[in-house]
């Protein structure tokens, strides 16, 4: 047994491991701020069920949960290129092997959040809307100052899974050649024939930073949800006096 694993390798990899964490980490960070951005645009898209582009939104999010993050991988590294050079005669197959991470991860996180988005402002209460219509809201004033605020607290629980599960999906990045904590473990273990030490000492990193993050979450979640403590003066949120004030407005 000592022969096939050995504890003390597994300490040795910790520091180089450690050394290629900020490449899964900024794999996380550039991919979770793409899918916001991307995630909030298709989920709009498809709630104003704007023509052609809503169905056009739905399609892709279909793609994007009915196929692994594999397969979503090596279409972005192998296809796009082609597709550009087809399309422009642009060779963009020597770029940083690290772009096409972002932007595979980018667009599942996107496709992914979006449903998560989208859910989120169809569980609003419809006499809401009706409410910020009847106070003179505009469609991106309803959206800023009524929708989106409740968007992100019932949003965050799911948007936090998301983000955990793009950590353990980072984990095919090597699949393409870049050395992130994966890479680098079994890069580790091809070199002296002891590979589960390296695998190990990924594990070990990928419990701590899921349970870093789950904490962070937890955390936001709280600052975030309604404290049974406040006074009930203080407990009415702007959303009752829209409400109120809209049925004024009617009755007038």
């Amino acid at each position: 047994m000592p022969s096939f694993f050995q504890w003390s390798l597994v300490w040795d990899y910790l520091p180089r491991l450690i050394a290629v964490l900020p490449v899964t980490l900024a794999i996380v960070g550039v991919a979770t701020i793409v899918g916001l951005i991307l995630g909030v645009f298709i989920a709009f898209l498809r709630v104003e069920k704007v023509p052609v582009l809503s169905q056009i939104a739905a399609v892709f999010v279909s793609f994007i949960r009915g196929t692994p993050i594999l397969v979503q991988l090596y279409i972005v590294y192998y296809g796009v290129p082609m597709v550009v050079q087809a399309v422009s005669g642009a060779d963009i197959s020597s770029w940083n092997k690290i772009i096409f991470l972002y932007i595979a991860y980018g667009l599942n996180t996107a496709a992914f959040q979006s449903e998560t988005i989208r859910s989120a402002i169809l569980s609003i209460p419809a006499n809401q809307i009706d409410a910020s219509i009847a106070c003179g809201l505009t469609k991106p004033q309803m959206y800023m100052k009524v929708i989106l605020p409740q968007v992100v607290r019932i949003a965050m629980p799911a948007f936090g899974t998301t983000t955990i599960g793009l950590l353990q999906d980072t984990s095919l990045a090597f699949t393409i050649g870049v050395v992130d904590v994966v890479g680098k473990a079994k890069a580790l273990g091809a070199a002296n024939f002891h590979t589960m030490e390296g695998y190990v000492g990924a594990a070990f990193l990928f419990i701590i930073l899921s349970f870093v993050l789950e904490r962070v979450f937890a955390a936001i979640e709280h600052r975030m949800s309604f404290d049974t403590r406040m006074a009930p003066a203080a407990r009415k949120s702007f959303f009752t006096h829209l409400l109120w004030f809209g049925a004024q407005q009617q009755k007038a």
